[in-house]
């Protein structure tokens, strides 16, 4: 359904895979990768987006690489230039608005992606105006958000069987956010582990849950 593109970002050109509606418009999204990369998974999330009525695009954040070995994706996670990604990210942001027609977009993102996701919120407030993180980890010290910028709605899912960001991290932030007025919302979903929406990995991958995730992802989005 979608294809490789090129967009500008800060005076270069970054690679994604874009996804449209067959009515050719829609609200627009920002799909962010796991730590694996822009994998086939993430493309077919993309594709789901675009048959619900939205234009998609998908960041490769790591610019043609793919892993599938945990310690492998650790270190292409790890050695992410956060500088160069914010500027994808943002240019991303600035496609999807070009192809929507729209100024406001949402972004979703998962593990990694997940944590930019909500970097994302707080880099560019004048943008998103919803952001639906997956069970986000933000790995990087110097890329905690600046909470009282973002101006998005915030539906977050997590697995309560999580040891990167579970339940108490979502509880904390969500204090966090409540104390600093924002409108946010995190779904803990029990007895699903990390990763449960990623149904190429069957041994966390969760249909029950994920079904109910997509269901609240699309709500929230109806915001656009």
């Amino acid at each position: 359904m979608g294809n490789m593109v090129e967009f500008a970002s800060n005076g270069s050109m970054a690679p994604g895979y874009l996804a449209e509606p067959e009515s050719g418009s829609g609200p627009g999204l920002v799909v962010i990768q796991e730590w694996w990369g822009l994998n086939e998974h993430i493309k077919d999330v993309a594709d789901r987006f675009a048959a619900e009525g939205f234009v998609a695009l998908a960041p490769d954040l790591y610019h043609g690489t793919v892993t599938e070995e945990p310690d492998e994706a650790g270190k292409e996670m790890m050695a992410l230039n956060l500088g160069t990604a914010a500027r994808d990210l943002s240019g991303a942001i600035d496609l999807v608005r070009e192809r929507s027609g729209r100024e406001k977009v949402g972004v979703t993102g998962f593990c990694m992606g997940g944590g930019l996701t909500l970097t994302l919120a707080a880099q560019r407030p004048d943008a998103v105006a919803v952001a639906v993180p997956f069970y986000g980890v933000i790995p990087w010290e110097n890329a905690q958000p600046d909470w009282a910028a973002v101006e998005a709605s915030i539906v977050g899912h997590i697995a309560e069987n999580d040891d990167f960001f579970g339940p108490d991290a979502a509880a904390k932030l969500q204090t966090k956010l409540d104390g600093l007025g924002k409108d946010a919302t995190f779904h803990v979903y029990e007895e699903a582990e990390h990763a449960f929406f990623n149904d190429t990995r069957p041994e966390v991958y969760h249909a029950a849950h994920s079904a109910d995730a997509w269901r609240r992802t699309l709500d929230a989005f109806q915001a656009i």
